[in-house]
C-alpha cells in the first residue's frame, strides 16, 4: 500500500487532500507544519512513499525544507509541492531541489483534488520503476560476484 504524508497548515485544505487519498485507498498521514512534517519523516519505517507538501507555510520557503527532509531520508521518495502562490520562480527552484511535480491549488477550471490524485499515481509509478531498477542492479550485482 501507498503511504502518503500530507501537509499544509491549512486545516480545510489538509483534509480535503486526506479525504480524497483514502478514497483511492492510499495510507495517509498529515502534518501541519514543517517541524512536524520533519519530525514524521524522520521517524518513518518504512520512509513514506509520496510526500503532498504546501510551498507557503509558517515561512515562504517550508515546502522546500520538507522536500530536502524527504530525500535526505528516502531519495526514492517523491515529493509534490502544492501552491496557491505559484510562481516560476518558486516551480524550477523545487524541480533543481528533486521535487516530483509542482501543482497551483487554484487553478481556474481544475479539479485540484483530481489532480493532485493523478499527480500521486504518476509518482507512485515513477517510485516503484526506480525501486525496481535498484533490485535487478543489485541482483545483476550479485550475479557477477559469484
Amino acid at each position: 500500500m501507498c503511504r502518503v504524508l500530507v501537509v499544509d497548515d491549512e486545516e480545510e485544505v489538509r483534509a480535503a487532500i486526506q479525504r480524497r487519498l483514502l478514497r483511492d485507498s492510499l495510507e495517509v498521514d498529515t502534518a501541519t507544519g514543517v517541524d512536524e512534517a520533519v519530525e514524521r519523516i524522520k521517524g518513518a519505517n518504512p520512509p513514506y512513499d509520496i510526500v503532498l507538501t504546501d510551498m507557503v507555510m509558517e515561512n515562504p520557503e517550508g515546502g522546500l525544507e520538507v522536500l530536502k527532509a524527504a530525500l535526505s531520508h528516502d531519495v526514492f521518495t517523491e515529493v509534490v509541492v502544492l501552491t496557491a502562490y505559484g510562481n516560476v520562480v518558486n516551480a524550477v527552484q523545487c524541480m533543481k531541489h528533486g521535487a516530483f511535480d509542482y501543482v497551483q491549488k487554484n487553478t481556474p477550471g481544475v479539479d485540484v483534488y483530481d489532480q493532485i490524485s493523478e499527480k500521486v499515481a504518476q509518482a507512485m509509478d515513477r517510485r516503484r520503476a526506480s525501486l525496481g531498477t535498484i533490485r535487478r542492479m543489485e541482483w545483476f550485482a550479485r550475479l557477477t560476484n559469484l
